[in-house]
């Protein structure tokens, strides 16, 4: 379950703060004072508000919200900056989550991606989970030791990856070539889709790579966290296992 704070001044105090939301929910005119003033911290910050009725707030938060109830992280962002630059002296591994929704699911990638020595996680800021205190749990501590990111775009951020030298792989069941025939020595990012839609296709056409888990007839598709784990145990092989 997502950690929240409620009320206009807190909220407006902790934008000012610096705080890590994942997003704010908002009721009532969002021309007035404060909750422009509200409204417009959230855009500088790049921080995804929505506008709504006060019957889902009530729901959501059963204390006196004054209409704004915000979904606050159980960890500080890190930028797609800070990781390409913290990455090294080994050429980066990052994992890039095209709309990951279960927060289970995003514990477990984190949690492989501590263990394989994953450089950098990047999520998109829209339709997708945050750093919530349920996925924070499910990592079993690896939000505290893996940079995650939030992006407004994943196919930009993509784009901004190869501009710096790193190859984008997509996970995608529909492509011919084996997860294994890629050299992940190189500068590398693991793109994996979202629960049941897998990658969009515009993400699709922004890689570099498609490669597929190789599985037998009539099998359903594996878990993301399953898949992640496989490729990105292979990369940590070819890696020299460290």
């Amino acid at each position: 379950m997502d950690d929240i704070i409620y009320g206009r001044h807190t909220v407006l105090e902790a934008l000012r703060a610096g705080r890590a939301f994942n997003r704010i929910l908002i009721a009532g005119d969002p021309h007035t004072s404060p909750l422009a003033d509200l409204i417009d911290a959230a855009r500088q910050r790049g921080i995804p508000y929505q506008l709504t009725d006060r019957r889902r707030l009530d729901a959501v938060c059963r204390a006196p919200h004054q209409g704004v109830v915000a979904f606050v992280a159980a960890h500080a962002y890190a930028s797609l900056e800070d990781i390409l630059n913290r990455a090294g002296p080994s050429p980066p591994l990052l994992l890039v989550l095209d709309g990951i929704e279960d927060p289970h699911n995003l514990g477990a990638l984190l949690r492989t991606s501590a263990a394989v020595g994953v450089d950098g996680v990047l999520l998109p800021k829209r339709r997708a989970v945050g750093l919530t205190g349920a996925v924070a749990k499910a990592s079993a501590g690896a939000v505290e030791r893996i940079p995650v990111a939030q992006v407004p775009n994943i196919a930009s951020a993509l784009q901004t990856l190869k501009e710096n030298g790193v190859w984008t792989v997509g996970l995608c069941p529909d492509f011919p070539r084996d997860f294994t025939e890629v050299d992940y020595r190189l500068p590398t990012a693991l793109v994996i889709g979202g629960e049941g839609r897998g990658l969009r296709p515009i993400v699709q056409r922004s890689c570099d790579h498609l490669v597929r888990i190789p599985m037998a007839p009539g099998s359903e598709s594996l878990n993301a966290s399953v898949a992640a784990a496989l490729v990105l145990y292979e990369a940590f092989r070819q890696r020299g296992w460290s």
